[in-house]
């Protein structure tokens, strides 16, 4: 298809133009960006005032030992994930063991469940609303669902460097988009590569030009999946001398350590040596084509929108 015309008010080439469309400084914003928010809230959660972690209230009754027949998270989005390939699943695989080993309680994203936002059009809708961005994105002739879908088969972007990044109320396995490492033999320079923020600027261009509207929340320089969630304080808790329930700062640190111990592991294991890439530790976003969802994605569910 033609090259995708850029919106003058495009939030993503924002940063692309900063870099100059260099991938290894695009690289650099997005480790910078996680790694700054994991020590920020790694001080926030050891801290001696920390008060527990922050529980998804609705996913708690929803799931786990609160949960609550019948009930139905309101909220309804319009999304464009991509799915991970099978060596990223069996990465977080193993790392949602590894935390559970420590936090029992923690909420752990199913397998079938996971994805990474390449867009958020719309979020917390009601039904009716998403239906009508749906019927209009359905309707258009000029750029189809199908052409958003298969764009990354013709646009090739790996996403390198697992990490496990964290707050206080979720944690997710979050990557950099590939700079100076090649994504095959015929790529082209590393300053013209094509890189994971480039597909979103596109992606986000080509649902505009089906005239429906985007709000995405989401614009930072960060590629992340959702892997675990808190929606219990079970496991942080001590009694005080007056029988009262406080945190136990503890037990936070053990689970603080337990995420810099996998990091270490990911680095030394995952991480390109000599701009050599151990089988697995890339990830070629959307090679099997984007997934266009509605309704309640917010756990990674939801209903597919099927491709014209």
């Amino acid at each position: 298809m033609a090259p995708v015309p850029l919106s003058e008010d495009n939030p993503f080439q924002t940063l692309i133009a900063e870099a100059n469309s260099d991938s290894t400084i695009l690289q650099s914003q997005y480790e910078n960006h996680r790694v700054t928010r994991n020590r920020q809230q790694s001080a926030k959660v050891l801290a001696h005032n920390f008060p527990g972690w922050s529980l998804d209230e609705i996913l708690k009754r929803l799931d786990g030992p609160g949960k609550e027949d019948g009930f139905v998270d309101p909220r309804n989005c319009l999304v464009v994930w991509a799915r991970p390939s099978p060596q990223v699943r069996d990465l977080i695989c193993f790392i949602q063991n590894e935390l559970k080993s420590i936090s029992p309680s923690l909420w752990l994203m199913p397998p079938e469940n996971l994805h990474i936002t390449v867009l958020e059009v719309a979020h917390s809708q009601t039904e009716e609303q998403i239906e009508e961005l749906v019927q209009t994105l359905q309707s258009s002739k000029d750029v189809t669902s199908a052409d958003i879908a298969a764009y990354p088969r013709s646009h090739h972007t790996r996403l390198i460097k697992p990490m496990v990044s964290f707050d206080s109320a979720a944690l997710a396995l979050s990557f950099v988009p590939a700079g100076c490492e090649c994504l095959e033999a015929e790529s082209s320079s590393d300053e013209e590569h094509y890189t994971y923020h480039h597909l979103r600027r596109d992606i986000f261009d080509m649902v505009r030009q089906t005239k429906v509207p985007v709000a995405s929340r989401y614009i930072v320089p960060s590629a992340h999946l959702t892997i675990a969630r808190f929606i219990s304080q079970d496991g942080f808790l001590m009694k005080g001398f007056d029988g009262a329930e406080t945190v136990d700062h503890s037990r936070v640190k053990l689970l603080i350590d337990k995420i810099g111990e996998i990091n270490q592991k990911l680095k030394n294991e995952y991480w390109p040596k000599e701009r050599a890439m151990k089988e697995g530790a890339g990830w070629i976003v959307g090679q099997e084509g984007l997934v266009i969802r509605r309704g309640r994605v917010w756990y990674g569910g939801g209903e597919y929108v099927p491709l014209d």
